[in-house]
């Protein structure tokens, strides 16, 4: 089965190398960026504005292969792919929790971005606590890795697969 996804628009930021790119948006602080969304589809945004929080699904376009196996950033063993949030994925989906902070037409004004500039987005969904957010949760191998606090990517978003996990990871 083939899945074929039409992007609505595209993510500008101020991040045009993975290197030095936030690794995750809680890590991006006020690092500021826009969403524009087709002009077709900004019908689609109506009632967006009451969200201080929204939920960017995206496509990692400067992503190319995959490892079964990898090093994430926050760690310094090798781990299960799916237990990271490595953009070298089978398929390369993004998501990112950004804060709204307006909207223009078809442009949305955005903080904490850790997406490359020129990402195409699939889609956009509303950050809403009650369904969002879970007490109790485990953080599995990231509670004790040590490197948890990097804040920054590093080259490995562009280092070729080897398919020995020495691949790309953002967690």
């Amino acid at each position: 089965m083939t899945i074929t996804f039409t992007p609505i628009g595209i993510i500008h930021t101020p991040f045009h190398e993975p290197a030095g790119t936030p690794r995750q948006s809680a890590f991006a602080g006020h690092a500021a960026g826009t969403v524009e969304v087709y002009p077709a589809l900004a019908e689609g945004l109506a009632d967006l504005e009451g969200f201080s929080h929204i939920l960017l699904l995206y496509h990692f376009h400067k992503s190319s292969g995959y490892a079964l196996r990898c090093t994430p950033f926050a760690d310094s063993a090798e781990r299960g792919l799916f237990a990271t949030r490595a953009p070298r994925r089978p398929n390369p989906i993004g998501i990112s929790v950004v804060r709204l902070l307006g909207r223009r037409d078809n442009i949305l004004a955005i903080e904490g971005v850790d997406m490359l500039d020129g990402t195409p987005l699939l889609d956009i969904k509303p950050y809403i606590s009650d369904f969002d957010s879970w007490r109790g949760v485990r953080n599995g191998w990231h509670e004790h890795a040590p490197h948890r606090d990097r804040a920054t990517a590093d080259n490995r978003f562009t280092t070729p697969d080897t398919g020995k996990g020495e691949g790309n990871a953002d967690l």
